[in-house]
């Protein structure tokens, strides 16, 4: 009877792994796709785990010594190296090794991204643990680069980096609104301290919302103008007839932008704002239409009605 061979068989996220003993290559790919609940009808490749290398050759196999761990791969699935996250925080697998980078392509391990995008391919939810830095550098990477390494279609990597500007958008948001209500703060208490000094006379608190009285702007509006995407549609009418009457030399100090972009929002927020009020005008004028209507249906209801009638004395 042919000796059997003890070794180990994973998958190619290295969460499933088993103890096996067979006598040829042939037979491990056999128990391994049964015990890794592959499919028999599906072929798989059989690659070392530590490395990558394709194992293809019974005499090969043979000479590998016992204990070795192989990793067996469906036709899209291809070897990765296991590594640590950053933070400390082991990568989800029964073990955690350090990277050797011999194997990997330099062409492609050059690219700031490319580690990334394999933390992905393993497990997309460890994007959760990225730092904003990470972020920007996937958003920042070339598209069908980044779907080749991630194994997506362009369009699905599209629509990931597009996900990933909108998280950075709202946490840049989060952030000035809290540098906001700081600032807020630090103006209340300063004003508490000047009406509390002996011999100061009245001092008007300001407004919870207001942060810089001399332009008139609030911080709501402050916020939602630096926003990214859109800003106009986000305020109110109200806040639109604030910042279209403030113009532009009021907007340029507040936003910290040169009067080019100043310009391009002022012309937005107005365009806005002319749209919106023709729709008033329009939702006026079909309510206005709608009452006259009504107004000429019950004239004409209360003239049949009298014409009905039969005249006081008539027979």
């Amino acid at each position: 009877m042919t000796d059997r061979k003890p070794c180990k068989v994973c998958n190619f996220t290295r969460q499933k792994s088993y103890g096996l003993a067979v006598p040829s290559l042939e037979d491990l790919k056999l128990k391994g796709c049964e015990f890794l609940g592959f499919s028999p009808s599906e072929p798989v490749t059989v690659v070392l785990e530590d490395d990558g290398t394709i194992v293809e050759d019974q005499g090969y196999f043979l000479c590998l010594p016992s204990n070795t761990k192989f990793m067996l791969l469906h036709d899209k699935e291809s070897w990765s190296p296991l590594r640590r996250m950053d933070g400390g925080t082991a990568w989800m697998a029964r073990d955690s090794v350090l990277l050797e980078t011999d194997t990997v392509d330099t062409s492609s391990a050059a690219a700031p991204w490319w580690d990334l995008a394999q933390q992905l391919r393993q497990d997309l939810t460890s994007i959760i643990l990225m730092s904003e830095a990470d972020l920007q550098t996937l958003v920042d990477a070339p598209g069908p680069e980044l779907a080749s390494a991630l194994n997506f279609q362009e369009k699905r990597t599209a629509d990931l980096q597009e996900t990933l500007q909108r998280v950075l958008d709202r946490r840049e948001e989060e952030r000035q609104s809290k540098e906001l209500l700081q600032l807020y703060l630090q103006t209340v208490e300063k004003e508490d301290g000047q009406q509390e000094a002996p011999g100061a006379g009245d001092v008007d608190v300001p407004d919870a919302m207001e942060v810089d009285s001399a332009s008139g702007f609030m911080c709501r509006t402050l916020m939602v103008l630096k926003g990214k995407t859109s800003p106009e549609t986000r305020l109110s009418t109200e806040d639109l007839q604030l910042v279209v009457s403030r113009g532009v030399d009021s907007m340029i100090p507040v936003l910290g932008w040169d009067r080019t972009r100043t310009s391009a929002l002022l012309q937005a927020c107005e365009a806005e704002l002319t749209k919106r009020l023709q729709q008033v005008q329009a939702v006026q004028s079909i309510r206005s239409n709608t009452q006259m209507d009504s107004h000429q249906q019950t004239n004409e209801k209360s003239a049949e009605d009298s014409a009905d009638t039969p005249a006081e004395g008539s027979n």
